[in-house]
Formats: C-alpha cells, structure tokens, sequence
C-alpha cells in the first residue's frame, strides 16, 4: 500500500510541478525540519488528496487557487498558478476565478492575485499571449 501511494505521489506532483515553477516547493521547507513528517503529508495532500478522481486535477487546481487567493497566501497562489496552467486550467478562466472574489474578499484580494498572476504568466513567458486572446 506504501509503494501504491508513493508512486501516486510522485506521478501528481510530476503533473502538478514539473514544469515552469521558479520556487521550491513547500514540501522542500517542510523536509528541512522534519523528513518523516514531510513525507508522511506529501503524501496524504498529493497521493491521496490531489489523486482522488471525483475533481479532475484542473477543478482541484482551480479550487486551490481560488482558495489561496481568498486567504491572501501569494507564495502558494504562485506554487498553485503554476500547477493548474501546467494541468491544462484555462488561463482566461483562473483570472475570472480571482475577479469573482470581488464581493466575498473584496479588491485587494483581485489585486493582489492578478499581480501575482501576472508575475507567474511573465515567468513562464505565456504573457504576451494572455494578453493577446484578451
């Protein structure tokens, strides 16, 4: 069963993280402080959490920015940007998410996420071409 979700874990996180992030992951914090800790809750929030199919992996990721914005948690809204573009989430669709914070959180919060946003197209180079389809 341990090898079952470990190999869930590093299939999800490859989908998830593999490409265009330009931060480490928390999970690399986490580790630091303590290996079996961080270990035991990769794998219960990727293999278990993130692999369950009743939300494909774009609906997960657009729950999770959604959520992120609303907190004001810019570091794992930039982590989460990267994973839902890298898992196919439309992009003009993630911007809509963060606009319809407008009357639950408020602007800062649209602000705040579309800056960071912004930041994580620019980083990626997939700007422009947001930009463009607008």
């Amino acid at each position: 069963m341990d090898d079952e979700i470990r190999k869930r874990t590093q299939e999800t996180a490859k989908k998830l993280f593999g490409k265009g992030i330009k931060m480490d992951p928390p999970y690399l914090m986490w580790k630091e402080f303590d290996r079996d800790l961080a270990n035991d809750l990769s794998m219960f929030i990727t293999g278990n959490l993130y692999s369950r199919t009743v939300l494909t992996l774009p609906e997960r990721q657009m729950a999770a920015c959604a959520m992120l914005a609303a907190l004001g948690a810019a570091d794992e809204l930039r982590l989460h940007l990267n994973a839902a573009l890298n898992v196919g989430c439309d992009p003009k669709k993630l911007a809509e998410v963060f606009f319809q914070l407008a009357p639950y959180g408020g602007m800062p919060l649209v602000n705040k996420a579309l800056e960071v946003y912004r930041e994580v197209l620019k980083e990626r180079g997939e700007w422009d071409g947001f930009r463009k389809e607008g």
